[in-house]
C-alpha cells in the first residue's frame, strides 16, 4: 500500500510582537510610553535614572556608529537597539551579540555569557597521588 505524501505549506514567520504591541510600534513610541509595558525590573532601573555612562552608550547607538563596545552588561535592552551589533565584554574579550527582536528588556549581558564548558586534560605527572601509578612510556 502506498503512503499518502501530503505537501507540506512553508511555516509563515509570524511577526514579533510584545504584549500584543509590533515591533514598529515599540520603537515609535517614547520612552514615557514604554513604561508600562516594561517588566518590573527593567522599569524599575529607568524610573530610578540611568547613569552617565549608559546615557552615553544610548547616544552613541542613536548616533549610528558602526561599531560599540560596551562593558555594561546591566543595561536593558531598548527597541531601537535592536538589529545593531553591539560587542559586550564577557570578562575576557568582547563577543559581537546582534540584537533582536525577541532580546527587547532583556539584559545585554544575558548574551555575552561569562563561564564556557571546561574539558579537562588528563592528569599529570604529580598531579595528585594517585597519578604516582599511572605508567611513564
Amino acid at each position: 500500500m502506498a503512503k499518502k505524501t501530503q505537501k507540506r505549506m512553508p511555516r509563515r514567520r509570524e511577526e514579533f510582537t510584545y504584549r500584543g504591541h509590533s515591533m514598529d510600534d515599540l520603537q515609535q513610541m517614547a520612552l514615557s510610553e514604554l513604561m508600562p509595558i516594561m517588566p518590573a525590573r527593567a522599569r524599575r532601573k529607568f524610573d530610578r535614572g540611568l547613569s552617565r555612562e549608559h546615557e552615553k552608550l544610548l547616544a552613541d547607538l542613536r548616533s549610528g556608529d558602526g561599531k560599540v563596545r560596551t562593558h555594561l552588561r546591566d543595561m536593558v535592552v531598548l527597541p531601537e537597539m535592536v538589529g545593531k551589533t553591539i560587542e559586550i565584554h564577557n570578562g575576557k574579550e568582547f563577543q559581537k551579540v546582534e540584537i533582536q527582536p525577541e532580546a527587547v528588556f532583556h539584559y545585554l549581558g544575558e548574551f555575552a555569557l561569562t563561564r564556557r564548558r571546561v574539558s579537562h586534560g588528563s592528569a599529570g605527572i604529580g598531579a595528585t597521588r594517585s597519578s604516582k601509578y599511572v605508567p611513564l612510556k
